[in-house]
């Protein structure tokens, strides 16, 4: 599919950036994900993780600091994968690895089972067909495990980017049915490039959570949330990792989680 490879070509790009990027915030021997997150996972002592679009694996080592047994990796560009594996060496994280694979087609080439297959902060997006993603979590559960995801919310998605950083809500995008956006932006955050073509799906909520249902999981939460994870523009840091538009104060659901089990 040329979306996907030109995603996967766009994200290849920023690998060595972003790696240098996240090496120097791992030495600080801290952990980098949102409260958010870490509250609803809660104690993952002991337990084996799969983390889905992982990028350089930067969150994947964070998460396995937190004490888990095993944690693996999965990325699309064989450069994050690359940079990742360098990264586990460096952290002599050897409970961590990683995997290079279109997520969509992983169950085709990896067989193993987790306690928690793990997705976060702007994943979603960047696959075409959820029913597909859908099957792939539910494949890689075990069947006392559980999914989680956390992401940017659809909704907040709909309006102009740059009109919310002005207290303006413009909608400039469609929620429904809606199409591969193309860009040309790309990276910006921990990286010196900032261009590349690339196309991002913008999921209804509806679409995520039925997807999941008829994967055969059970939502047994669903959380929206007023912060960001990243800064989008004359936000207020209001937690580590967690931005506030000052404009919009508890009117605009920004994130999202939910939480699914298998159906008994």
């Amino acid at each position: 599919m040329k979306e996907i490879n030109e995603n996967k070509k766009a994200w290849s790009l920023l690998s060595k950036d972003h790696y240098e990027h996240y090496k120097k915030r791992l030495s600080d021997n801290q952990i980098h994900i949102n409260e958010n997150i870490i509250n609803e996972l809660g104690d993952v002592k002991e337990k084996s993780l799969l983390h889905l679009q992982c990028n350089i694996g930067a969150d994947t080592i964070d998460l396995a600091r937190l004490g888990l047994s095993k944690a693996v990796g999965v990325d699309l560009s064989d450069s994050n994968i690359y940079y990742a594996n360098q990264l586990a060496k460096d952290f002599q994280m050897n409970h961590v690895s990683f995997i290079e694979s279109d997520v969509l087609k992983l169950n085709e080439i990896h067989k193993e089972k987790y306690d928690i297959v793990f997705t976060s902060e702007g994943v979603l997006g960047w696959l075409p067909d959820l029913k597909k993603w859908a099957k792939v979590v539910r494949s890689m559960m075990k069947e006392d495990g559980y999914f989680y995801v956390y992401d940017s919310h659809p909704f907040f998605h709909l309006f102009d980017e740059d009109d919310l950083s002005n207290g303006k809500t413009n909608l400039k995008y469609d929620y429904f049915n809606a199409k591969a956006d193309e860009s040309n932006d790309i990276g910006g955050y921990a990286s010196e490039v900032k261009h590349a073509k690339n196309y991002w799906w913008n999921h209804s909520i509806s679409d995520i959570i039925n997807a999941l249902i008829e994967a055969g999981l059970e939502i047994n939460y669903f959380h929206e949330f007023d912060t960001l994870f990243w800064q989008n523009g004359n936000m207020d840091e209001v937690k580590p990792y967690l931005f506030k538009y000052k404009y919009f104060d508890r009117q605009l659901p920004l994130s999202y989680s939910i939480k699914a089990t298998i159906r008994k």
